[in-house]
């Protein structure tokens, strides 16, 4: 049997024991939660310590008061007023070519040549034919002039009169046959000389001197495109059509310009010509037509460009850049710097955006600086670090 005291004595040697398996664990949670502290909650950001503390590295801009134009940006294609197929009207061999290929020519220029002698022949034995009628209507005629004076004196029938007078008819008929073969050998011979129907650029030829055209040929010899003017067809979202027609139905026409696809220079300045009756299901959009004069040929048949309609002009509106508008529960916003260059949250209204400008009426004032980069560091009251002018020192 244990007594007391020996279990008061066992007791006491199990004690280091277990304060040894304990402490490691302690100690171990200790080192947890001092990190914890030290790099957990040190490492977050505190606003408010953000306001007080270092200021904030932004890019700024001036917001300026005056007119902002609003346009419709589309993509759209240049196409040629009309374009032409060159073909011959006659059959035969291709003599020579007489244009450059990408040339531009003018209505009447001579393109190319084929073979006229042929039809120098065919317009020979016409005016043959021509002459051989025309001397048998003339015999005919005077016999028949012979005629009547003998009907009239009673020697003859009248019956040999009418029969004179049919046969002056046929040779007179055979007269306008004929003169209808030598006029069709002459529009041959024309047309052995291929010119051109419209002014424009010519393309590449489709066939070399030498060979053997016929006017059923489906290719032709080569194409005529006009460049002046030119058209350029673009779409623009069905939301914005009504705005679109607004404008249009006001006096004078809505000016377009065509930039190049990076936006980075204008070609071109036309105007809007057409609007499409109906929208595109597929894209939601609706198709315009615009005429340009393209005075420097800039514009090339079925060359891509940027469309961009004038649609209005808003007036006395601030003007601010569009990468300083922000969104939120509250709607825009947008952050301006105080003269102690601490950062002022505005809750603005915008009334409209033209690429990289947007226009403010409520809520700014043109001259203030406000705040186009590093606005996800900002909050109101935080202090802003301005960029220095170039040349400054310090």
């Amino acid at each position: 049997m244990n007594t007391p005291e020996a279990t008061s004595t066992d007791q006491a040697a199990d004690r280091p024991a277990l304060l040894r398996g304990w402490r490691p664990w302690a100690i171990g949670g200790a080192i947890l939660l001092g990190g914890w502290f030290l790099f957990g909650r040190g490492g977050q950001k505190d606003p408010a310590a953000n306001a007080a503390g270092r200021p904030v590295p932004v890019a700024v801009a001036v917001a300026r008061k005056g007119d902002m134009a609003v346009h419709l940006t589309g993509l759209g294609t240049v196409t040629a007023i009309n374009s032409v197929t060159v073909k011959s009207r006659v059959d035969g061999q291709l003599l020579r070519i007489a244009f450059t290929e990408g040339q531009m020519v003018r209505e009447g220029d001579l393109l190319a040549e084929i073979d006229p002698r042929p039809f120098q022949v065919q317009l020979m034995q016409a005016e043959g034919q021509y002459a051989k009628d025309q001397a048998a209507f003339l015999n005919a005629s005077a016999d028949l002039r012979r005629l009547q004076g003998l009907v009239q004196q009673g020697i003859i029938s009248r019956q040999q009169l009418d029969t004179q007078n049919s046969a002056v008819a046929q040779y007179e008929a055979a007269l306008k046959s004929d003169q209808a073969q030598v006029e069709s050998a002459k529009l041959n011979l024309v047309y052995s000389r291929i010119t051109a129907p419209i002014a424009g650029r010519v393309g590449l030829r489709l066939v070399d001197a030498g060979n053997m055209v016929r006017a059923s040929d489906a290719n032709g010899l080569a194409t005529i495109a006009p460049v002046q003017p030119i058209n350029v067809v673009f779409a623009v979202p069905a939301d914005s059509i009504q705005q679109v027609l607004r404008q249009n139905a006001k006096a004078g026409k809505l000016p377009v310009e065509a930039w190049d696809r990076d936006l980075k220079s204008r070609l071109a300045l036309g105007s809007l010509s057409a609007i499409d009756n109906q929208v595109d299901t597929a894209t939601g959009t609706v198709r315009l037509k615009a005429l340009f004069a393209n005075e420097d040929r800039l514009l090339f048949p079925n060359q891509f460009v940027n469309a961009r309609l004038l649609v209005d002009t808003l007036r006395g509106v601030v003007i601010v850049p569009t990468a300083a508008i922000q969104r939120g529960p509250q709607g825009a916003f947008l952050y301006a710097v105080k003269p102690d260059s601490t950062a002022d949250l505005r809750i603005i209204e915008v009334q409209g955006t033209d690429g990289d400008e947007s226009a403010v009426v409520k809520g700014l004032s043109g001259g203030e600086t406000i705040v186009i980069d590093g606005l996800e560091k900002l909050r109101p009251g935080s202090k802003v670090a301005l960029p220095k002018a170039p040349g400054a020192k310090g």
